[in-house]
């Protein structure tokens, strides 16, 4: 269950960083849909509190350096992403495509680290976006290492959306593809949640949590040279799980 409180001001925050310019008090309500009173009890909540300055007056609001210096200094609290970073940093070099650190998380594939292709184009993400499990290769990859019990009570969870005219849409379908998964040691999305988009993923046991590595950007750079992908992400893997084991 979400509290509405904390929902909207994730949303204040997620909001700054698309526009990237001061906002006034009238558009922030507006482009977080709230009402006027409810919008500036929060703005001055946060002004309070350090989170944010009006940049002049009637100027607008925007985020103060605090939001992003304690972010900096959570995340170098963090020793399992931060060192598993470098190995992300070392597969995006080697193949030039998108790489991702994610898991399951509450019903839906959660993504923890992303480092970018430098292609002008490729597949963009953030660190904290949710993705569908039944379109995900992540998912797939994890759920071919669950055992049954587990792995069911996952399938039961998607409500099979369709996204393009690959998606996955049942249980059974979805089920059947985590076998063949299982059986050859990776996973893939080829145009399931995005035409021409294709994901390749391979598990990741570390301390007895299931995590995935995986490869996204266009289907004829990926897929088409899958073999050389997937070679680059089980090496990743391999290093991370020694790097661990350390």
């Amino acid at each position: 269950m979400e509290v509405k409180l904390v929902v909207r001001t994730l949303e204040l925050i997620e909001l700054f960083a698309q526009t990237r310019r001061p906002m006034p008090l009238t558009e922030l309500a507006q482009g977080l849909g709230a009402p006027m009173s409810s919008c500036l009890a929060l703005v001055r909540t946060l002004v309070a509190r350090g989170y944010l300055y009006e940049v002049r007056r009637r100027g607008g609001y925007y985020p103060t350096a605090k939001l992003h210096a304690l972010s900096g200094q959570i995340q170098a609290g963090d020793p399992w992403l931060e060192a598993v970073r470098p190995h992300l940093v070392a597969l995006r070099d080697a193949a030039n495509e998108t790489v991702m650190l994610g898991k399951i998380q509450d019903g839906a594939v959660v993504f923890l680290d992303v480092v970018e292709s430098t292609h002008p184009v490729h597949y963009a993400a953030r660190p904290g976006e949710r993705r569908p499990m039944h379109t995900s290769s992540v998912a797939k990859a994890i759920l071919a290492r669950l055992a049954p019990a587990d792995r069911d009570g996952l399938l039961a969870a998607p409500d099979y959306t369709r996204y393009t005219e690959r998606t996955l849409v049942t249980r059974d379908a979805l089920r059947a593809e985590v076998e063949q998964v299982q059986a050859q040691g990776w996973a893939a999305n080829v145009g399931e949640s995005v035409a021409d988009l294709t994901g390749l993923a391979v598990a990741l046991d570390l301390g007895g949590e299931w995590y995935a590595l995986c490869m996204a950007g266009p289907t004829p750079r990926v897929w088409e040279q899958r073999d050389q992908n997937l070679r680059h992400l089980h090496a990743a893997a391999e290093a991370i799980r020694r790097a661990r084991a350390v």
